[in-house]
């Protein structure tokens, strides 16, 4: 193979093989070795992207601890004693839960939003690799808040029980993509009731969350990805 003796480095010419030899003006000889460099650049960038993957990515850490937002006094005022304490203990379980860490705008990277708590992030959650090379699919946490427009108040107590307990979305088939419903599956029936009768005495808030992105369509948003990763002897890189 011939090659380009350039600063030191010997540069393969690769499809040029042979060219360069044929090459007998000076001038079209520079050509080639400007060519030559920047094919060898242009792979040495693409390696380089290859080679380290999270070179557009920033390190966050969600430092925010939040508090579940309070029932509206006013709805509270018209329960009863018994529904009252229902929803006090919805509003405990849905804090031990950690529904507030994603359902609020902003509080996945450590910067909540004290206005819309449970109303929705428009900051997206990765829920394929996005380190493949090709956009991953993106997904935003809902508005939890009673809102009928963006958030719940059209839902069923039966719809927001079955996106607790099975991931269902409640808008066609599919599961909600990184919710952490696995977790909630076996909640027991007073407990899933419980949070739901929360949110239904939550200020409705009116926000819309982007829809989701499928994979391969580049998100409109900044989105966070949760991925474990491991090394391993096929790779370059430990």
């Amino acid at each position: 193979m011939d090659t380009l003796n350039s600063g030191g480095f010997l540069l393969p010419l690769f499809g040029m093989t042979g060219a360069w030899a044929n090459v007998s003006n000076p001038t079209h000889r520079e050509l080639w070795r400007a060519l030559a460099l920047l094919a060898w650049c242009s792979i040495v960038t693409g390696c380089s992207a290859l080679a380290f993957p999270l070179e557009h990515y920033q390190a966050v850490y969600t430092k925010a601890t939040l508090e579940t937002p309070a029932p509206d006094p006013d709805k509270l005022s018209r329960l009863s004693q018994r529904d009252v304490a229902q929803v006090t203990h919805g509003r405990y379980l849905a804090e031990i839960a950690g529904c507030a860490g994603c359902h609020t705008d902003g509080a996945l990277v450590g910067e909540p939003n004290p206005g819309l708590q449970l109303a929705g992030s428009r900051l997206g959650i990765a829920y394929t690799d996005p380190l493949r090379g090709t956009p991953p699919g993106v997904a935003y946490p809902s508005n939890l808040t009673p809102d009928p427009k963006t958030g719940l108040g059209n839902w069923t107590d039966a719809q927001i029980a079955a996106a607790i307990r099975a991931g269902d979305s409640g808008s066609g088939p599919g599961h909600l993509a990184v919710m952490t419903w696995p977790l909630y599956q076996h909640m027991t029936d007073d407990d899933v009731d419980a949070i739901v009768a929360y949110l239904r005495t939550l200020p409705p808030t009116e926000h819309e969350v982007p829809r989701r992105v499928l994979p391969g369509t580049k998100a409109a948003t900044s989105y966070i990805y949760f991925g474990v990763f491991r090394s391993g002897p096929e790779l370059l890189i430990h």
